[in-house]
């Protein structure tokens, strides 16, 4: 299946891209830490560079751990299923999901426009960044996660119809 696997790679890469995103972060505080605690003087800027990034990494991983499986569940019942069973389940979920995120995608893109053409700044810090770039991650999260969700709802159909799953490629 194609597009199942060009939904997940373009999922697998968004995540590597969220994960290193850890490095200016951790960048970023301790520059804080240094400039607030052995210089004495905080920086304007490091909480919202903090917050921005962390969301960042949370919107860009999202459809990743979607794909490998390390959404929260509880598998108490699941466990019990066989993987026909789990395969409905889990389609009946995303189908039942699929038109809330395709609405939060759809207004996060308008969010994020109209931050763009106003000009929106945070309004948190005396630095005070414009927000399109966040909001536009916010955007790019969600709808890879929509395209994950497609591609697990794609998977949990061909389980029903006894078909093999895509490999995974190798690492």
């Amino acid at each position: 299946m194609k597009l199942i696997q060009a939904i997940e790679s373009l999922t697998r890469w968004a995540g590597w891209v969220g994960a290193i995103l850890i490095f200016p972060l951790v960048g970023a505080l301790v520059v804080e830490v240094f400039s607030r605690y052995v210089i004495g003087r905080p920086t304007l800027w490091a909480f919202e560079i903090s917050y921005m990034v962390m969301g960042a990494m949370f919107m860009l991983g999202m459809a990743n751990a979607l794909r490998i499986g390390h959404h929260v569940s509880v598998d108490l019942v699941s466990m019990q299923l066989n993987d026909k069973t789990n395969a409905l389940l889990r389609m009946i979920g995303y189908v039942l999901f699929l038109p809330i995120l395709a609405w939060l995608v759809w207004e996060l893109f308008h969010y994020a426009l109209q931050a763009f053409n106003s000009n929106e700044r945070s309004g948190r810090s005396a630095w005070n960044p414009i927000v399109w770039p966040i909001l536009t991650v916010w955007f790019i999260g969600f709808t890879l996660l929509a395209l994950q969700v497609i591609a697990e709802l794609l998977k949990a159909v061909a389980i029903l119809r006894g078909q093999p799953l895509p490999e995974e490629p190798a690492s």
